[in-house]
């Protein structure tokens, strides 16, 4: 019977997404209009298939490209924008920045000098990633981190598996480096007002509505210690109980880092001017609000990753080939790219489109309502444990834009703070952990090939537990000692 299961798995999971889908339209449990019911039908089909790996994961995120417009949800026209969203170009540039750095070695010369800092030993790597990723991602923007960590930790990972066994240990090590750098950077975001754009919009949103400014410093006290305890725990989670690696310091390991690092010699010129391209870029990124407040032109993350891999392919390597210059990069070099992972974040971008357009958030919001009175504990636990699911499929930046002005239209009939519910939802947007496609970083660090669907869903949904706690936890007993209550 086992054998037989494993033949039929790829039709038995197509026929359970058709299946799943075609149940909820038919049967609508949720009693939603027709529009939004065929909008949650083809995400509960791509969905279905993504987790059982019917299709390939880039082949099903083209599925909103053939049945949105077919069930008149969108049109093609406007499905097709979501996969040329300036985020899906920042993946590219930064793809591109990463490549060149692989293609010249500087990634082995950055990991072998950050290993020989912390420690061979596993865990001492990992925390040495969560604490740097965490503190780097308050400042500068989640996935904007994620771009800069992910070809170091890829090294690190290469490093490690010239001098240990392969085996669970190794791979372990490498899931869970690939999963806490996404997940660092998340976490990270949540401590200031400029770590992750969902944190700008709410921010934008309150102060049109309220003509209320919040502090820059009452945020970091409320959400610094969340993102502190939320590291720590994710660094116990996964090196402690879901996946240790048992990798442990040894002398072999430490002569052989300093070894390869004497080995490498001194810096090329070709990775001098990767390195001068990568710091120009990480520059950018970080001071480019400084740069639009002169007004002589408007950068964003998107426009920067590009401005770098242009340069790339624009900047001699130092070498020759066939009598030409040999640049930075390539063409021929974008053949190593995850261009898979371009395509899933533009179906994941369409999907979320879609169920917006539907008016889907905004039934949840009215179905959010009718809770008034269970307490407001309890209703700010549902807004949380909404946010940080539905920001599994979801833009988390959409989710803010269009739940915040519901959360405080219903925090506004009850009388309570606005904070009180739009603060949780901001924060659990930014939490997801379960999807690739449920926050940019996530869907960089799946590109690696380290991560199983499976193992992502797992220490996931654990992280999203401990996040539900933490943060529901903070905004009810923390948060009005820190922010005024709104009127």
């Amino acid at each position: 019977m086992n054998d037989w299961l494993k033949k039929k798995k790829h039709w038995l999971s197509i026929l359970l997404g058709l299946s799943l889908a075609l149940a909820a339209f038919v049967f609508n449990p949720f009693g939603l209009k027709d529009i939004s019911c065929k909008a949650v039908a083809v995400a509960i089909l791509m969905v279905t298939w993504w987790i059982t790996e019917a299709l390939p994961m880039p082949a099903v995120a083209l599925v909103p490209l053939v049945l949105l417009p077919l069930l008149k949800v969108s049109t093609i026209e406007e499905v097709s924008k979501s996969y040329s969203n300036p985020v899906v170009f920042l993946f590219m540039g930064g793809f591109m920045i990463g490549l060149a750095i692989e293609k010249w070695k500087l990634h082995k010369r950055i990991a072998l000098q950050i290993v020989k800092r912390t420690g061979t030993s596993g865990d001492r790597i990992i925390l040495g990633f969560i604490i740097a990723t965490g503190f780097i991602s308050m400042w500068l923007s989640n996935t904007a981190t994620t771009m800069m960590m992910f070809p170091i930790a890829l090294s690190v990972i290469l490093v490690m598996k010239e001098h240990e066994k392969p085996g669970p240990g190794l791979n372990n090590f490498s899931l869970v480096l690939m999963l806490v750098i996404a997940y660092a950077s998340n976490i990270g975001g949540m401590a200031t007002i400029i770590g992750t754009p969902p944190n700008v919009a709410f921010i934008g949103i309150i102060e049109k509505k309220y003509g209320y400014t919040i502090q820059f410093l009452d945020w970091m006290i409320l959400c610094t210690p969340i993102a502190l305890i939320l590291l720590a725990a994710l660094y116990v989670v996964l090196t402690k109980w879901l996946f240790p690696n048992r990798i442990k310091s040894s002398r072999e390991a430490s002569n052989f880092i300093h070894q390869e690092i004497r080995t490498l010699g001194r810096l090329s010129v070709a990775e001098k001017r990767v390195l001068v391209v990568f710091i120009a870029t990480a520059t950018l990124w970080i001071t480019k609000d400084l740069f639009n407040t002169l007004k002589l032109f408007r950068l964003d993350d998107s426009m920067i990753a590009l401005m770098g891999a242009l340069a790339l392919f624009a900047i001699p390597g130092g070498t020759r080939h066939e009598q030409k210059p040999k640049m930075l990069l390539e063409w021929e070099d974008t053949s190593k790219m995850a261009w898979g992972i371009l395509l899933l974040f533009g179906g994941g971008i369409a999907l979320a489109g879609s169920l917006e357009k539907a008016g889907v958030m905004e039934q949840i919001g009215n179905w959010l309502a009718g809770f008034s009175q269970v307490g407001s504990f309890t209703l700010v636990l549902m807004v949380v444990v909404i946010s940080i699911f539905m920001s599994e499929l979801m833009s988390n930046v959409a989710q803010v834009i269009v739940l915040a002005p519901v959360l405080a239209a219903l925090a506004d009939a009850l009388h309570m703070d606005p904070l009180l519910l739009g603060l949780p939802m901001t924060l659990a947007a930014s939490a997801a952990a379960m999807m690739p496609m449920g926050t940019p970083p996530n869907a960089i660090v799946f590109s690696s090939g380290f991560i199983r669907l499976k193992d992502m869903l797992r220490a996931g949904f654990v992280m999203n537990l401990i996040s539900i706690v933490v943060i529901t936890l903070f905004c009810w007993y923390v948060l009005p000692l820190v922010m005024q209550v709104l009127k």
